[in-house]
This record gives structure tokens, C-alpha cells and sequence, in this order.
């Protein structure tokens, strides 16, 4: 027997025993972690859902566009003549009543001094040969409709006293008043319309504007003639429609105002423009002329067949993904 070798030592059994039980606790747990990364993979998979905001488009259109300003005319009469007492008397009235049509020439008035008034005929019967009958007759200086009455039959008025206000129908008009900056808009154009409160419409033909202006309003009254056979009272308001087109109006491209974004300072606007079937991107605009639901764009110029949103545009960030729904008229 070899003194140098050394005995072999069998392990133990129970040794044995817990040794395969920890390999295969082991082979179990890392079982156990690749089924749960397994588990947590698939779990994100499937919780990335592709959210799309869903929108309406529509294509810009090119065609004439009009903004319009709407403001008041009164009606008046722009020459009036003033009846006035010639002599200190009392007044006869010869048939004159507010409204009524004179003539130049008409007998209006007639003044009876007051020592008239006193002494009746007394004199005539004394002296035959004394023609003072203290009687004056005051007519109509000028053709038109009595517009204002300041006195009765048997008053007693002051020499020059104003009895009577003859306004001259060939001189009836409107006066617009605009504000001095609009008065652009009224450049060159030759007539606009006028609509009067039953409805009716009359075609008004600019006149000259007058020289002086409203401190306070700054605004300034433009004459309009009109040509009509009714008679028209002084002091009707109707409306008058002024266009404030501009160069280029005529064949502007415009858009729906839904398609058309801002901040909140309105100083910087941009719409939505699609790229492909599914993104959306945010184009900087300039605009134009406004209407009651359309704007002009003036740059830059889209093209026929771009599709720009309507709906679902508000709060959408540069390439944003959409996506687009049929309009019921598609």
C-alpha cells in the first residue's frame, strides 16, 4: 500500500440530496424570469395603440371675394329758405300747412300792422283818397315743400321773425357719414346702394364731400343723390353697402375661417395641411379679405388638389398624425 495516496471520501447522501434540490430551485427561478420578460414584452407590445385625432379636410377655392362696411345716411334737404315777418303785425295764414308743395311767388302769408289792426276803416270813411290799408303780403322766395311752421293765425310776430321753413325738393339727398379712413373705399366709384327700412332699394350717385368734419367722431358726410319719384322724408337713415375689395380680389383663393389658426396675440395665423393620407403639418399663412365664413389666403398659394382641415385642427402640433373622415357631402 502506497503511503503517499489518500483515501477517497464518498460524499455523504444527504449532501447529495440538497446539492440536486439547489440546481434545481435554479433551473425553476431562471425558468420563471424569462417567462415573465416574455410576459413583459408582449405586454408592451400590445399596449402601444396608434392614436390618430380624427379631422375633415377640404381644398382651397379660387373665385371673386368681398368684404363689405355698412354704414348709416340720413335723408335732408340741402337748401332751405327761411320765411320771415317784413313788418311788426299780426299774421293771416293763406292756406299753409306743413308738407304742403309751394310755389316761387305763392302768396303765403299776410301781416296786418298793429295801428292797421286798431283803426279798422275808420280812415277810408274820413279820406276816400287815403290808400294805406296796413296790410303786407309775404310770398314764397323759392319752389318747394313747407317743412316747418313756427306760427299760427293771429299771432302777433316781430319784423324778422322767422314764420315759416321752405325746404327745396331738387335738393333732397343722403349724407353719409364715414369715418375719414374708410373714405378710400369710396374712391372712384360713381354710385352705391342705399337700403331704406321697408326694404326698398335706391341707387345713390356720389356727390361732393362736405368741408368740415365731426371733432369727436372724425367722421365726415359724403353727398349721394338719389333719382326717385316717392317723396322721401328728411331724417330717414338707410344703409349704405360699400365694398372694400381690393386688387386681386377678383380671383382670390380662399378658405373656410374653421381652417384658419392663430395665438393668442392674432398676430401669427397657420393652417393644417396634410402631407400624405395620415400627417398633418402646420403652414404659416398671410391673410386677406374676411367674410362672414370665408378668408382670403394671399400667401402662399395652395394648390387645387391640397387638403387642408377644417375639424380637429385646433391644438394639433407641427406633423401631427390624423386621421381624415368623410364630410356628408362626400
Amino acid at each position: 500500500m502506497n503511503a503517499n495516496r489518500l483515501p477517497s471520501i464518498d460524499p455523504p447522501a444527504w449532501l447529495c440530496t440538497r446539492l440536486a434540490c439547489l440546481l434545481l430551485l435554479s433551473g425553476c427561478l431562471c425558468g420563471c424570469n424569462r417567462g415573465q420578460n416574455a410576459s413583459d414584452d408582449e405586454g408592451d407590445s400590445a399596449g402601444k395603440v396608434d392614436v390618430r385625432t380624427p379631422v375633415t379636410v377640404v381644398s382651397p377655392v379660387n373665385g371673386p371675394i368681398e368684404d363689405y362696411i355698412e354704414l348709416n345716411a340720413v335723408s335732408t334737404f340741402l337748401q332751405k329758405s327761411y320765411v320771415k315777418a317784413n313788418t311788426n303785425g299780426y299774421l293771416q295764414v293763406n292756406d299753409v300747412y306743413m308738407g304742403k308743395q309751394v310755389e316761387v311767388g305763392q302768396l303765403l302769408f299776410t301781416l296786418k300792422t298793429k295801428e292797421a289792426q286798431s283803426i279798422g276803416n275808420s280812415i277810408r270813411n274820413l279820406d276816400s283818397s287815403f290808400h294805406f290799408s296796413g296790410v303786407n303780403h309775404i310770398n314764397a322766395a323759392q319752389r318747394g315743400y313747407i317743412t316747418q311752421l313756427n306760427h299760427q293765425a293771429g299771432d302777433y310776430v316781430q319784423d324778422g321773425e322767422q314764420l315759416a321753413v321752405i325746404s327745396d325738393r331738387n335738393s333732397f339727398a343722403f349724407l353719409l357719414n364715414i369715418p375719414y379712413e374708410l373714405k378710400t373705399y369710396l374712391a372712384g366709384r360713381r354710385t352705391v346702394e342705399l337700403l331704406l327700412p321697408d326694404g326698398e332699394k335706391l341707387m345713390g350717385t356720389v356727390g361732393p364731400s362736405m368741408p368740415t368734419m365731426d371733432s369727436v367722431t372724425q367722421t365726415q358726410n359724403i353727398v349721394l343723390r338719389v333719382n326717385t319719384a316717392q317723396p322721401i322724408p328728411e331724417n330717414l337713415i338707410a344703409k349704405v353697402r360699400i365694398s372694400r375689395s381690393v386688387p386681386g380680389s377678383a380671383n382670390a383663393q380662399s378658405l373656410p375661417k374653421s381652417a384658419l389658426l392663430t395665438d393668442e396675440t392674432e398676430n401669427t395665423f397657420w393652417v393644417m395641411k396634410m402631407i400624405n393620407d395620415s400627417t398633418a403639418v402646420k403652414i404659416p399663412v398671410k391673410r386677406g379679405i374676411e367674410t362672414a365664413d370665408r378668408v382670403q389666403i394671399t400667401s402662399p398659394l395652395f394648390a387645387a388638389g391640397d387638403r387642408i382641415l377644417v375639424t380637429g385642427n385646433y391644438g394639433l402640433s407641427d406633423t401631427a398624425k390624423v386621421s381624415v373622415e368623410k364630410t356628408p357631402a362626400e
